[in-house]
């Protein structure tokens, strides 16, 4: 990860640190964690919630529109468009939202992977010295460790802290234990272990389901609340889709992110659940005539802006279009030329019976 990753992981590798250090369980930090993580993008989901609630109050509307003009597509839009402005919903308000996860997550990934270099904020230099020091102690690194090199060091120290203790700043003695379970183990190598190994090995075996089941509640709770159109269509696929997700990844990484995974989808249901019913009562109040009067003004704001716009451009392409005048010098003189007759084609009331260029001369000496 580049020097951006890095600062990125900085405050949230803080607030792990600080809730490790008041509880003294790594699993209670990363739960604690979630909550905060949940609590401080909660504003930001807010409005998209209701907008969408009151989008899937218009589904009916919305399919009329669909059905009507299935084979006009500009003018489908155009009467989305205007039904969006009228109910006062941006459609790609809750895009964004959903994206927020994902960086939390890679940002925790990089946490639990390389603990001494972001949990415990070590330079190169420290975490070069460390390593020589529990080479000395007898830590070897191998094949098995990887790209999780640092847990293992991590583990190492914990288990010989008497060795470690005070001899460097910064050092944190990081305990992966949670309720019985190593948090650092990764379920795919406890295979072999499987179906003995006591708690240690099922509790650690068990948590990508654990993880897979709550986010599938929580997607029915969602899913519950958006139309039937969406449920039975793609969102419907996603919905059994990230649970599948889940358990591969939960089997392939580290235990505490199976962790994060339980907590999140937990809180997430219970958010679900309470602004569901908070933003549902909301739209019930704002049925009454009341309310339906200032969306009825707003779309006549709307309506008066977009139809000065429409005048505006029909003007300048009639502008456009419109030929310059001739100044009164050049009208004059046209009208001396008799708009281009000449008279000498002319027999009695017909100017042009010869031709407009005749001459009689046109032949002469």
């Amino acid at each position: 990860m580049g020097q951006l990753g890095f600062y990125i992981c900085v405050p949230f590798a803080w607030l792990t640190r600080l809730f490790y250090s008041i509880t003294g369980s790594y699993g209670l930090a990363i739960i604690l964690f979630t909550l905060v993580v949940k609590l401080v993008f909660l504003p930001f989901q807010l409005k998209s919630k209701k907008s969408m609630l009151r989008m899937n109050r218009m589904q009916g509307k919305i399919k009329d529109i669909q059905t009507r003009y299935a084979n006009n597509k500009e003018k489908q839009q155009q009467e989305m468009a205007d039904l969006y402005a009228k109910e006062g919903i941006n459609p790609m308000s809750g895009c964004l939202w959903s994206l927020l996860p994902f960086p939390v997550l890679i940002a925790l990934y990089s946490i639990i992977r390389l603990p001494l270099r972001y949990l415990m904020m070590l330079s190169d230099d420290t975490i070069a010295k460390v390593t020589e020091l529990a080479t000395g102690l007898g830590y070897v690194t191998t094949e098995r460790t990887g790209a999780y090199d640092q847990i293992y060091l991590a583990k190492f120290i914990h288990e010989n802290w008497s060795s470690f203790a005070g001899k460097l700043e910064g050092l944190i003695d990081l305990n992966y234990n949670f309720l019985g379970m190593d948090l650092a183990a990764v379920a795919k190598d406890l295979f072999g272990q499987f179906p003995g190994g006591g708690w240690a090995v099922w509790g650690v075996m068990l948590l990508p389901v654990i993880a897979a089941a709550v986010q599938l509640a929580m997607s029915l709770v969602s899913m519950r609340a958006n139309s039937a159109a969406e449920s039975a269509g793609q969102g419907k696929m996603m919905m059994y889709m990230m649970p599948l997700i889940t358990v591969w990844m939960g089997y392939t990484l580290p235990a505490a992110l199976c962790v994060y995974w339980i907590a999140n989808a937990a809180f997430s249901v219970v958010q679900e659940m309470v602004l569901n019913k908070h933003y549902n009562e909301i739209l019930d109040r704002e049925e009454t005539d009341k309310e339906r009067e200032k969306r009825e003004k707003r779309y006549a704001r709307y309506e008066k802006q977009r139809a000065m716009m429409e005048q505006y451009n029909t003007a300048r392409e009639q502008s456009g279009k419109k030929k310059p005048q001739q100044s009164k010098p050049q009208q004059q003189k046209k009208r001396e030329q008799g708009s281009g007759t000449n008279e000498n084609g002319r027999i009695g009331q017909r100017p042009y019976a010869r031709g407009r260029a005749f001459s009689e001369d046109h032949y002469g000496e």
